[in-house]
């Protein structure tokens, strides 16, 4: 079977996956879909907050002066300005982030407060653990380096491809 070449008009070869890569592929596609659901529902359950929630916390609370400007912090999480704008007003009605107009631009930074720190501090170690039971009690110290690699890896040529318009972020 052959896919089509629009830039050439001609037909070329499917370069189909090998049982190998099949099976790397299915573990990779379960993986990516069955961890951040056991994430989401632990994070809900302990913390009243979605993986996606928590991630925009963590972040604010890394960065100097816990702010960060939206776009990039849209870019961090791989949102939409518009999804990211509906969670911050959630955050800011419970008094965990504000916006502040960022001076002589039209764009805005997220601020955590110290309630937004707070619900970090909490939310932190249950969320710690269960990263640890889910993915690294498995994993042996080698395998821990090796998962690292391997996703450094496949990031770069993710990037690459999205670089390319081969996919989307």
């Amino acid at each position: 079977m052959g896919g089509y070449d629009e830039d050439s008009s001609t037909q070329t070869e499917t370069r189909w996956l090998d049982a190998d890569q099949q099976q790397a592929w299915l573990t990779l596609i379960a993986l990516v879909t069955r961890l951040p659901a056991a994430l989401d529902a632990q994070l809900q359950r302990d913390s009243a907050l979605t993986h996606f929630e928590y991630f925009v916390l963590a972040s604010l609370s890394g960065e100097n002066n816990r702010r960060l400007q939206l776009s990039l912090l849209a870019q961090r999480a791989n949102a939409s300005l518009s999804r990211l704008s509906h969670v911050i007003t959630k955050m800011e009605k419970a008094g965990w982030v504000r916006r502040e107009s960022i001076r002589g631009s039209r764009g805005s930074d997220a601020v955590l407060t110290e309630a937004g720190m707070a619900k970090v501090v909490e939310a932190a170690p249950p969320h710690v653990e269960s990263v640890r039971a889910l993915v690294f009690d498995g994993l042996s110290t080698d395998q821990v380096r090796q998962l690292s690699e391997l996703g450094s890896a496949m990031l770069t040529q993710l990037d690459k491809g999205i670089a390319a318009g081969t996919g989307r972020a």
